[in-house]
C-alpha cells in the first residue's frame, strides 16, 4: 500500500515530526512510505529517518517565504510579497498559514491532487483542510490532530465543522478530544482514537541519577517554561542540591533568560538548547516536569515516562491525563497552578522511595506507547479503510 504523509516541515524536531516519523519508521517495512514536506529549514532531517522511507520536499521554502538556502536574515525570493495579503482560502484560519503564498497553496494542492491510489494522511489543520476540499478522491485520506479541537480559534473551529466531514477519518490522540470531536462533528466521519508512538524502549540500565529536573519542548509560551521556572525558585531555595535542565529551542529564550538572570538562577536553571539525543538526558536525570498550558498528547512526556522518569505534570488540555495516573506513574497538578507544581517536585524530591516507584511504573505505562503497539491498530484502520472506501 503506498502511504503518503503531509508535514508542515520535516526538518524540525517537534513532536508532530517525531511522531509521523515513527510511524513512518513503523510502517515502511510492510509498506511504500514517502514523507512530503511543506516547507525546508535544512539540508537534511534532524531526526532518524529509516532509508525506505522517501523524504520530498514541495516548495524548498522556509515556512517565513525565503529560500531555504538563502542567507539567514535575507530573502531573494520575490513572490513573498503575496504574503501581505489574507489568505482567503479556509487554511489560512491556521495560525501557520495565516499570510497568503499561492506557490506554497498551489504545490500543496497539486501533490494532493497527483496521488492515485493509497492512503494521503495530512498532519495537523491546515493541510487537513487543503485534503478535504482539494484532494484526490481516488486515495483515502486521513486526517490527524495533533493538539486539540479546544485549542484553535473559534474560525478555525468553523472551517473544521464544514470540511472535515469529507475525509474518510480523522485520528485524534485524547480520549477526551474524541469526545469534543464526537460532538463538534457527531457520525458525519469516522473519528478514532490512535495515540501517539513511541520507539520501543530497552530495559533502563540501574545507574545513579543525577539531581537534575528535566523538561523539554519548544521555548514558546505553550509549553509553560515561565510558569516552570517561576515554580522551581521556591523548589530551590529548600533544596539547592538540585538542577532544573530545559532542552529546546524557540522565541522565548531570551525572556527565559531574563527570568533565571532576575531570580538569581544562573546555572541551576540552564537552557540547554536542542539535544539529538534526549534518551540519554533523561537517563541522567531523576524527574520529569510538564509545564504545558495546553497539549495534545506529548511525544517528550511519552519518551521520559520510557526512560522511566516519574512526572510531574500540569492537568492541562489535553493528554497528560491520558498517560499520568496520580500518585502511580507521576503527579498531576492543576493546570497551571504554580505553587502546586513546585509542591509536586518537592514531593519527588524528598521522597525517593516515591521517585523510584513511579518511575517503574512510568516505564511499564509508556510501553503500551511503543511503535510495535501503535503501528498494529494504525494496520487495522488502514485494513478497514481501504477497502471499505474503494
Amino acid at each position: 500500500m503506498n502511504i503518503r504523509y503531509l508535514l508542515h516541515n520535516a526538518y524540525g524536531v517537534g513532536g508532530t515530526i517525531r511522531t509521523v516519523f515513527n510511524q513512518a519508521n513503523a510502517l515502511c517495512g510492510t509498506h511504500d512510505v514517502e514523507i512530503a514536506s511543506v516547507y525546508r529549514s535544512a539540508a537534511e532531517p534532524a531526526l532518524p529517518l529509516d532509508p525506505r522511507v522517501r523524504l520530498v520536499c514541495l516548495t524548498e521554502l522556509r515556512d517565513n517565504g525565503s529560500r531555504w538556502t538563502d542567507t539567514p536574515g535575507s530573502n531573494t525570493r520575490f513572490s513573498r510579497k503575496t504574503r501581505y495579503f489574507r489568505n482567503p482560502l479556509p487554511h489560512g484560519r491556521d495560525f501557520r498559514y495565516k499570510l497568503f503564498d499561492p506557490f506554497v497553496d498551489l504545490r500543496v494542492i497539486r501533490y494532493l491532487r497527483a496521488q492515485r491510489d493509497g492512503v494521503v494522511i495530512t498532519t495537523r489543520p491546515a493541510l487537513n483542510l487543503l485534503s478535504a476540499w482539494f484532494g484526490s478522491r481516488r486515495v483515502v485520506r486521513i486526517g490527524q490532530d495533533h493538539m486539540n479541537l479546544a485549542a484553535y480559534s473559534v474560525r478555525l473551529r468553523r472551517e473544521i465543522v464544514r470540511a472535515y466531514h469529507r475525509l474518510d477519518a480523522v485520528t485524534v490522540l485524547t480520549r477526551a478530544d474524541l469526545a469534543s470531536y464526537r460532538e463538534a462533528l457527531g457520525d458525519r466521519v469516522r473519528l478514532v482514537h490512535l495515540p501517539n508512538g513511541i520507539p520501543p524502549r530497552p530495559p533502563v540500565p540501574h545507574q545513579e541519577r543525577a539531581p537534575i529536573l528535566a523538561a523539554a519542548g519548544r521555548l514558546a509560551r505553550q509549553k509553560g517554561f515561565d510558569l516552570l521556572i517561576e515554580a522551581f525558585a521556591s523548589v530551590h531555595a529548600a533544596h539547592p542540591r538540585w538542577q532544573l535542565h530545559i532542552f529546546g529551542e524557540g522565541k522565548a529564550r531570551r525572556k527565559l533568560t531574563a527570568m533565571i538572570d532576575e531570580r538569581d538562577l544562573g546555572g541551576v536553571v540552564r537552557l540547554r538548547g536542542l539535544s539529538r539525543d534526549l534518551e540519554a538526558e533523561f537517563a541522567k536525570a531523576s524527574i520529569f516536569v510538564l509545564s504545558s498550558r495546553k497539549e495534545g498528547l506529548p511525544m517528550v512526556l511519552l519518551e521520559a515516562m520510557g526512560s522511566g522518569l516519574p512526572v510531574v505534570s500540569f492537568d492541562c488540555p489535553t493528554g497528560p491525563a491520558d498517560v499520568v495516573a496520580d500518585g502511580v506513574n507521576g503527579l498531576l497538578v492543576p493546570a497551571e497552578d504554580v505553587a502546586g507544581l513546585a509542591a509536586g517536585m518537592s514531593r519527588l524530591i524528598t521522597d525517593c522511595g516515591d521517585r523510584e516507584r513511579m518511575g517503574k511504573a512510568a516505564r511499564a505505562t509508556a510501553a503500551e506507547y511503543e511503535m510495535p503497539v501503535i503501528a498494529a491498530r494504525w494496520e487495522e484502520l488502514l485494513a478497514d479503510l481501504v477497502p471499505a472506501s474503494r
